[in-house]
């Protein structure tokens, strides 16, 4: 492995961390109703825990509501109890074959809650991206104590991981402030 073959790999999973530190910050709710909020949430499904939206059909009726459509007549009742059990603070009424989630207003207190959470969730991204510029390091030393590389294009390849680092990190900065203001406009 080169030292251009290790930057390159490091850029690439730094951004697969921003990835999931975006894909995180979906499932932190607002005030409005999302139907990636239940991503988390898993059924019971013949024995075996399997995520809600392979057993049912979600879709939004307004902003507040997020309706689950069951593909099948008996998963009603084990879809509203996964529901209630996760720790979302829903509670989902059955009205026929659809089940109807209302998404609650958000009082103070649950908005520094999220908010916490927010900034929870930043810093495990940015130790994430930080971990990586160190195993992208280690690399690059093992390169020079391998003579396969000198000690200038080490202190190169250090340099420009760490303005990647960096980058990725004001990156997840933004995302978190970003998050923070539509968690208090609502």
């Amino acid at each position: 492995m080169t030292i251009a073959d290790i930057k390159k790999t490091v850029e690439g999973k730094m951004d697969q961390s921003i990835a999931a530190f975006k894909n995180n910050l979906t499932k932190i709710r607002t005030g409005r109703a999302n139907p990636a909020m239940l991503d988390s949430v898993q059924v019971d499904y013949y024995g075996s825990p399997v995520p809600l939206s392979q057993v049912a059909n979600l879709s939004l009726i307004d902003s507040r509501t997020i309706s689950v459509q069951p593909w099948e007549k008996g998963m009603g009742p084990k879809i509203e109890k996964a529901i209630r059990e996760s720790d979302l603070g829903l509670n989902p009424a059955s009205m026929g074959d659809l089940i109807r989630v209302p998404v609650p207003a958000m009082s103070e207190e649950r908005r520094k809650e999220m908010t916490k959470q927010v900034r929870s969730e930043g810093e495990n991204a940015k130790i994430a991206v930080r971990n990586l510029r160190r195993d992208a390091n280690e690399s690059v030393k093992k390169l020079v104590k391998d003579k396969a590389a000198s000690e200038d294009e080490q202190k190169r390849a250090e340099a420009d991981v760490q303005k990647v680092t960096d980058r990725h990190i004001a990156d997840i900065d933004k995302l978190v402030v970003a998050k923070e203001q539509e968690i208090m406009a609502v």
